[in-house]
């Protein structure tokens, strides 16, 4: 199903959530359920439901629901799972260490291809068969291999220079950045910033009283 030209952020944001609890029914060999159903599953109501995936065309079926397998993948191919992600991760350090190790990734389709850094310490090393190579090897990098997607793990002073060097290549679409800032990409290149103390600090809000 084509989106629409314009659906909500905070609709595509929720379309993961979908996806995920989707996954779980399936493993529970659920077969079909209803916006309701699934609603009270994710917390959300069934309107909310209706009308998060009538963004993206009608899937379900009155006085049936929907039928769980497929509507799992077609919120894939709306996520754009139907096909699989080269990625790196720049930053080779605790964080970027454990993101190389979650094999999560690769069962979705982002394959990490290589990691890089600047420590000569950390240069060489390989995790998980995946090497870590020295930063100022990535422009060469970038230029002969194919690479959608940089994990960007650095510390707040090296983030805004790492994107900016590795988006001069225009080889890549998108930044994944963990680094405790906002970085900003030309045009054409996707950011996303992920903030991992803004989730904490709301754990911190409510439980203060």
């Amino acid at each position: 199903m084509e989106k629409k030209d314009k659906v909500s952020m905070a609709a595509i944001r929720r379309l993961p959530k979908y996806y995920r609890y989707l996954k779980d029914l399936i493993d529970r060999d659920v077969e079909k359920i209803s916006s309701k159903e699934l609603g009270d599953i994710m917390g959300f109501t069934a309107s909310q439901i209706r009308q998060d995936l009538n963004n993206f065309g009608g899937f379900g079926q009155q006085g049936y629901g929907y039928n769980v397998k497929e509507l799992y993948g077609e919120v894939g191919k709306i996520l754009g799972l139907d096909k699989s992600y080269e990625v790196v991760i720049i930053g080779a350090g605790n964080l970027g260490q454990a993101l190389s190790n979650y094999t999560n990734f690769e069962k979705t389709g982002f394959n990490c291809k290589a990691m890089f850094d600047v420590n000569p310490r950390l240069v060489g090393m390989t995790i998980r068969d995946i090497k870590v190579y020295d930063f100022d090897d990535i422009e060469g990098y970038l230029e002969t291999h194919d690479v959608d997607i940089a994990f960007v793990c650095t510390n707040k002073e090296s983030a805004q220079d790492v994107a900016s060097r590795i988006s001069n290549t225009c080889k890549i679409s998108a930044i994944w950045n963990f680094a405790p800032t906002d970085i900003v990409t030309p045009e054409g290149i996707v950011v996303e910033n992920v903030h991992l103390i803004d989730s904490l600090l709301t754990v911190a809000y409510r439980i203060k009283d």
